[in-house]
């Protein structure tokens, strides 16, 4: 296992994470990239907590990934199960479950104030707040893809699944895009990543 996560995770990270692992008796998967989420966690029938991770992220954001399943784990088997998945018990676990991580021997130094901004208050997703998720970006395997928010308004792109948009206005954080096949409206976080078509 620690040879494993020496693939996947920052080194300063690896005894810590491999405690956690044998603390709370975890399965820890690593998996094929899922595009609908970054990892999940479950008890299993037979008792096991399993958490899966994907393999595609780059090992600043499989540590975040990691910590966040493990912090439901821990905000389960304290608080019980009826506690929102992401309220404030899960809030107040990732959080402590992440502080001892946020330091300049684990994090390089220009992720070290993104990291600090979101654990005020951290959501559901890192991909949720755009300014974390850019930042992480920039240590994942260059792609050809964009960010919604890079791309000029009225641009056409095109998402994982095949579907066609054209960019529109944006409203607060998030921008409004038109479906090319049925004219419907859809709204996109700003750091959704694209197909620009030309």
């Amino acid at each position: 296992m620690k040879e494993t996560l020496h693939k996947y995770l920052p080194e300063r990270a690896v005894i810590p994470v491999m405690g956690m692992v044998k603390a709370y008796q975890i399965q820890l998967k690593i998996v094929s990239q899922r595009q609908s989420k970054h990892g999940d966690y479950r008890l299993k029938p037979d008792g096991y907590h399993q958490i899966t991770v994907n393999s595609n992220l780059n090992k600043y954001r499989f540590l975040v990934t990691t910590i966040h399943e493990v912090a439901h784990l821990l905000a389960f088997k304290t608080y019980g199960f009826s506690i929102l998945p992401h309220g404030v018990e899960w809030k107040q676990t990732f959080q402590k479950l992440m502080l001892p991580f946020l330091n300049p021997e684990i994090f390089p130094n220009d992720l070290l104030p993104q990291l600090a901004r979101h654990f005020k208050n951290p959501t559901a997703s890192s991909d949720t707040d755009a300014h974390l998720s850019v930042a992480l970006k920039q240590y994942d395997i260059p792609n050809e893809k964009n960010f919604i928010f890079e791309i000029p308004f009225g641009s056409v792109f095109q998402i994982p699944n095949g579907k066609k948009f054209k960019k529109g206005r944006r409203i607060r954080k998030r921008y409004e895009c038109q479906e090319i096949n049925s004219g419907k409206i859809y709204v996109f976080q700003p750091n959704a990543e694209v197909d620009l078509l030309k």
